[in-house]
């Protein structure tokens, strides 16, 4: 008998976890479809890879999709992010930040976020420097898979996020339905032990 009451416990316990799962699932797609453009206080432009110290297709077009808002006024701030990967000569800031000086962004308008090796790194320590400044309220840019946990993390961390995703990543179909189970398990996990501890984790076991 008890070993049939602990089957069913089971069985419901796995449906709630699956349906969990489908659950965040349509949650990180719906979040990929919204662009909540506006007026805020800084416009925060995650980090992407490197060529050499030349941006990256991918975050080329994050940068690109950061200076259109910034010429529509939504801010008067962009923060750059990301700091060195293993062999880069450069930090994806100063990159970032020196691709919007070229296409003609003041760099009194661009703050530079130089230590992040993944986003909940670069997002601490951009809400550090932005609640220090007093700029809460901001408008995250990355490609559209990314946009439920990087809001869920910035809220964590104390700011008040929208989500503006570019729309011209040139990643293919297949790296983005892998990018999208991916960010599913990250966010179901995340929203239950918090992002920090599932960073931690991820450090730990991964290194």
């Amino acid at each position: 008998m008890i070993w049939k009451w602990l089957l069913r416990a089971a069985l419901a316990v796995t449906a709630l976890g699956v349906l969990y799962l489908a659950v965040t699932a349509l949650q990180v797609w719906q979040a990929s479809r919204q662009d909540q453009a506006r007026p805020v206080q800084a416009i925060v432009v995650l980090g992407a890879a490197l060529y050499n110290g030349v941006p990256s297709p991918d975050l080329r077009a994050r940068l690109n999709h950061a200076l259109d808002l910034w010429s529509r006024k939504l801010s008067d701030v962009i923060v750059v992010t990301g700091g060195k990967q293993p062999g880069d000569r450069f930090t994806e800031a100063t990159a970032g930040a020196d691709y919007l000086a070229a296409k003609g962004v003041p760099q009194a308008d661009i703050l530079r976020e130089v230590s992040g090796r993944n986003s909940w790194q670069s997002l601490e320590s951009t809400a550090g420097f932005l609640i220090a400044r007093h700029r809460t309220t901001v408008l995250l840019v990355s490609d559209p898979y990314h946009d439920k946990r990087i809001s869920l993390m910035a809220d964590e961390l104390g700011l008040k996020p929208y989500v503006s995703p570019t729309r011209t990543s040139p990643l293919g179909t297949e790296t983005k339905l892998v990018n999208y189970a991916k960010e599913t398990g990250e966010v179901a996990v995340g929203r239950i032990i918090g992002f920090r501890r599932l960073v931690d984790l991820d450090t730990r076991v991964f290194g």
